[in-house]
């Protein structure tokens, strides 16, 4: 007979992978940050005023997700018009060689890149129909967190069943203590990587408002979107934040790139405080997994990357390998 316990190892085995191989990090995101953001406004008795809080919180993200997408799709290519002229006679001025000549020849193989991208992905249709699947997938995702955090049970007629202490009954107890600890995985990653982007985001947003620099509401969304991605998301915001400020100046940009070094050294105390007494995993250990969740998922997947190396040490860390006594020593091997 299976023990619960090994069985409910083995189903977590089988979700994770089912997750990655069938591209399920949205819906698996959405549902941990939607019981995440439901545990935070669970701060009364009654559950349904705080599923009533969260759903105006989902409006308001959308709302501002969208404001923020509206923003950027004009600002971006304004960026790109004024910078890239900019850091190219900058470089030239320096003596600084770049694998592009002028604008026009990276817009070109900006958008010739975009289109090998467009003709591998398939047509227009099919863009349109995954961005709905995935829109879908995020609704579902809420559902699921909102009937989990109703009831979390999993067997739902453990008291009526003949044999109390059934395969099923206790099997589905272990599984939903196995789910309960990747999720404490999940708010120990996620609640370090979201204090770290919310503390980068204030520095920055006191630089952007005194400096006066453009476009500032797409800086701060980028800066604190990007924080949610360890490691590689400073590197995406400090690029964006650096080629706006080129817009401006070469030296606004050395300003800005100054800035940003400083901010990120303060940040490096920070990180061993804040992550490094919650999450202790090598550097090389966390960007293999953000590779792998990145070709598996893509943007989710290297999200919940950092969670599953959490949730995989903190599970082992609790398994216990009984030693095996040493075999006995052959008398002639005593001589």
């Amino acid at each position: 007979m299976i023990k619960p316990v090994r069985l409910s190892y083995w189903v977590m085995i089988g979700t994770f992978l089912l997750v990655g191989f069938l591209n399920l990090g949205t819906p698996l995101l959405a549902a941990l940050l939607s019981f995440f953001a439901l545990q935070k406004l669970h701060f009364i008795k009654g559950k349904w005023l705080a599923v009533l809080l969260f759903s105006l919180l989902v409006l308001g993200a959308s709302y501002a997700l969208a404001h923020f997408a509206r923003q950027a799709v004009v600002a971006l290519p304004a960026v790109a018009e004024k910078a890239i002229p900019s850091i190219i006679d900058y470089a030239k001025r320096h003596d600084v060689e770049l694998p592009f000549t002028d604008w026009e020849s990276l817009k070109e193989a900006a958008i010739n890149t975009a289109k090998d991208q467009a003709h591998n992905l398939g047509t227009f249709a099919n863009l349109a129909k995954g961005a709905t699947r995935q829109f879908i997938f995020l609704l579902i995702g809420i559902v699921v967190a909102v009937s989990f955090f109703l009831n979390n049970k999993l067997d739902l007629d453990r008291d009526v069943h003949a044999i109390r202490n059934n395969i099923y009954s206790l099997t589905c107890e272990q599984i939903v203590g196995r789910f309960d600890l990747f999720y404490q995985s999940f708010v120990t990653v996620m609640g370090a990587q979201i204090i770290i982007s919310a503390i980068n985001t204030a520095f920055t947003s006191i630089f952007v408002f005194v400096v006066g620099l453009p476009h500032a509401v797409v800086v701060i969304g980028v800066t604190f979107l990007c924080g949610l991605l360890p490691v590689i998301g400073n590197l995406l915001s400090n690029t964006i934040i650096v080629a706006i400020a080129f817009t401006v100046s070469p030296q606004m940009a050395l300003w800005a790139l100054a800035f940003l070094v400083t901010i990120h050294k303060f940040e490096y105390f920070l990180n061993s405080k804040i992550i490094g007494d919650r999450i202790r995993n090598p550097v090389w250990l966390t960007l293999l997994g953000l590779i792998l969740g990145e070709r598996l998922m893509g943007l989710p997947g290297m999200i919940l990357a950092p969670v599953l190396l959490n949730y995989i040490k903190v599970e082992a860390s609790k398994i216990e390998v009984m030693s095996e006594p040493l075999p006995p020593v052959p008398p002639a091997a005593r001589l």
